[in-house]
């Protein structure tokens, strides 16, 4: 099977987003939980590799290598198939532009989907990161003591350092590249190709410290029942506002309207080109 073009892209896109607001809530939940969880798998592997790394002595080569780990967890959305909301912010909306579904299927989709992304990153932060003694306490020694300092740093950079305005922007050239993922990976019919097209633009957002909404949910919790100090739920939630918006305007924006504009206004529909298993992989 060859690969698509741009146009078969777009209408790959709009079949997948249709088809994703199609679905009974209580399979939406389960699918989004497990995307949340995905993503929590990457960022905790992410904190792993890139944990002990001197900045002195390595420089920014610890965020390229946590870069390239974070890409387990969009590979394991897109192929193992779960519905994540930074994606769907990008799929969903170019639907109803497309005429497919309404606003409401919109909202009704994105706000299930951020719950049951947030249920699941909430359970790996919490069972699987800090309760397993993965990321350790404060003053722990060897690996546990490295991951709570690597994670302590994040998550103070990502609440504490950032301005509002910088975790919009940041949240909107992180949602920008991670929409650019997801549609290149619509290009390609094998799983080697869609891991291709997911990895360069996965690892340049985590390495340029954009935020992302999702994997947040996971730092940021994991932070505070890590006991990273100074840290609390009010700095947490503000993190998410801020970025979330920001990873909205980056997909609609910058992909679902200008691709829209670009293969979709006022050409006819071509939604037989789609097939239904493959719109729902990704």
């Amino acid at each position: 099977m060859s690969d698509r073009e741009p146009q078969e892209m777009a209408q790959a896109a709009v079949a997948t987003g249709t088809k994703k607001t199609h679905r009974s809530w209580d399979r939406v939940l389960v699918s989004a939980f497990l995307a949340g969880a995905y993503i929590s798998f990457g960022a905790l592997v992410a904190i792993t590799v890139s944990s002990g790394l001197d900045p002195e002595t390595w420089g920014t080569l610890p965020t390229l290598f946590m870069g390239a780990a974070f890409t387990l967890g969009l590979v394991l959305v897109l192929i193992a198939g779960s519905d994540l909301a930074t994606g769907n912010m990008m799929l969903v909306p170019l639907s109803a532009m497309r005429g497919k579904i309404s606003v409401g299927d919109v909202v009704r989709n994105l706000t299930l989907v951020l719950v049951g992304n947030l249920i699941g990153a909430l359970v790996v932060a919490y069972f699987l990161a800090v309760q397993t003694g993965v990321i350790g306490e404060s003053g722990a020694s060897g690996s546990p003591g490295l991951t709570y300092e690597r994670l302590a740093a994040i998550a103070e950079g990502k609440a504490l350092g950032e301005s509002p305005w910088q975790t919009f922007l940041r949240g909107v050239g992180c949602n920008w590249l991670v929409c650019l993922a997801v549609w290149m990976s619509l290009a390609s019919k094998t799983v080697s190709g869609k891991i291709l097209a997911i990895f360069f633009p996965i690892m340049a957002f985590v390495a340029m410290g954009f935020d992302h909404v999702v994997a947040n949910m996971f730092f940021l919790p994991a932070a505070v029942f890590a006991g990273v100090p100074d840290l609390g739920w009010g700095d947490v939630l503000l993190n998410w506002l801020f970025a979330g918006v920001g990873n909205l305007v980056g997909a609609v924006v910058f992909v679902s309207t200008s691709y829209w504009y670009l293969f979709l206004r006022d050409q006819p529909d071509e939604a037989a080109t789609t097939s239904a298993p493959d719109a729902e992989r990704a």
